[in-house]
């Protein structure tokens, strides 16, 4: 049993690596804009708090009234306006309304045409997450194979475990594929 060393390994390496890919494509898509109120719109908003960038999250409650509006009460209210401006410096594209005590986000419903463009946005993250996810494969094949080539593992356990990363592989790429079903259906839906 100690020749499935270098298999076990590098498929506990891989798996941590695929599964990030995944992780971090779930946190990109959580992102975009879907014409419902998520309060996961604001994650990548950090302001200017006394020389310090802060994520938003950690300076106001962020809520979602209902599915068209957010608010974000600071728990400093010296800060209203820095988070007013990075708002609206921001690519979201929402305008904030201030009234001193709270920040009202409205969100606005999508056109079709934005819909159809944040899908293709959505499909280019999907590419780019299955490209990371092969990219993982790569490299794991690269290494069972030298330690093959290094007698570290025999020929057999080589085929084996060539078959058990496709099937991983393919369990992520599945993963990263219903994620994007739910996101482009959530997209569309008006």
């Amino acid at each position: 049993m100690a020749e499935q060393g270098p298999v076990d390994e590098t498929f506990t390496d891989a798996e941590r690596r695929m599964q990030r890919s995944v992780d971090h494509f779930g946190e990109e898509i959580d992102a975009i804009r879907t014409g419902r109120a998520n309060a996961s719109l604001l994650d990548g908003i950090s302001i200017d708090y006394y020389g310090t960038p802060t994520p938003l999250n950690q300076l106001a409650t962020i809520a979602t009234p209902d599915s068209r509006l957010l608010t974000i009460q600071p728990w400093d209210k010296n800060v209203m306006a820095a988070i007013e401006r990075e708002l609206q410096k921001s690519d979201l594209g929402l305008t904030p309304a201030n009234d001193g005590q709270l920040i009202r986000l409205p969100i606005p419903p999508m056109t079709q045409d934005r819909r159809e463009g944040m899908v293709k946005r959505l499909k280019r993250m999907q590419e780019e997450t299955h490209v990371a996810i092969r990219n993982v494969r790569r490299d794991a094949l690269d290494r069972l194979r030298k330690a093959e080539h290094a007698k570290g593992i025999s020929q057999d356990d080589l085929y084996r475990a060539q078959d058990r990363l496709q099937k991983t592989t393919d369990t992520y790429v599945e993963q990263a594929d219903r994620a994007t079903a739910q996101k482009e259906a959530e997209l569309m839906e008006v």
